[in-house]
């Protein structure tokens, strides 16, 4: 289950007001560019593409934290009833599903660590987690930007990006640009600019 479109925008917004942050602007671009993507896709619902993209990060309302973030978002999804959305508060970081991957601090216990590995291994990976991946590297609090840009924007901040997670944020891009038959950036963005790359 996950929530309705009206009832996570309700939830953003109080979640903003906990710990107001550029992440909100980043949530709204990374839910737009989900949705305008799967409406290309034909059995891809994009409402629901929408409500994951949107609240992908809401483990973010209970401060600023790593891969805490990930961590608060699974338990809270969860405690709501929303099993689907918990889920992409898990996948959304580990493109390539191994959580030695993680770009940023590893805040939370070696149990916890240990809990979200265990949850992550059971799971095979749809093309709802594989879209928010996309989605979230695609956007930034500004809007859509080159991936290659935003990735090594990171590299700058984090002095790493593991070359495995840059090349499978590659392929999510080549695998929804064979699925919608069109170049992502001309999906996704306004900007003429990136279209041709």
């Amino acid at each position: 289950m996950y929530p309705t479109r009206e009832e996570a925008i309700r939830i953003l917004n109080e979640s903003e007001k906990m710990n107001p942050g550029p992440w909100k602007k980043h949530s709204l671009f990374t839910a737009e560019c989900a949705e305008k993507i799967t409406k290309k896709i034909e059995g891809m619902d994009s409402e629901k593409a929408y409500i994951l993209g949107l609240l992908h990060d809401i483990g973010r309302r209970f401060g600023v934290k790593h891969l805490g973030h990930v961590l608060d978002g699974y338990n809270y999804m969860n405690s709501l009833g929303y099993d689907e959305m918990a889920r992409i508060c898990l996948t959304h970081s580990f493109s390539t599903k191994d959580i030695n991957t993680y770009i940023g601090k590893f805040d939370i216990t070696i149990e916890e660590v240990e809990m979200l590995k265990t949850e992550l291994s059971k799971l095979e990976y749809d093309d709802y987690d594989r879209l928010i991946q996309l989605c979230d590297c695609l956007a930034s609090p500004n809007g859509v930007v080159n991936m290659i840009d935003r990735m090594n924007d990171v590299e700058t901040r984090y002095n790493m990006y593991p070359e495995n997670k840059r090349q499978m944020n590659l392929k999510l891009k080549e695998y929804f640009e064979v699925k919608t038959g069109q170049n992502i950036y001309e999906i996704t963005s306004d900007d003429k600019v990136l279209w041709g790359k």
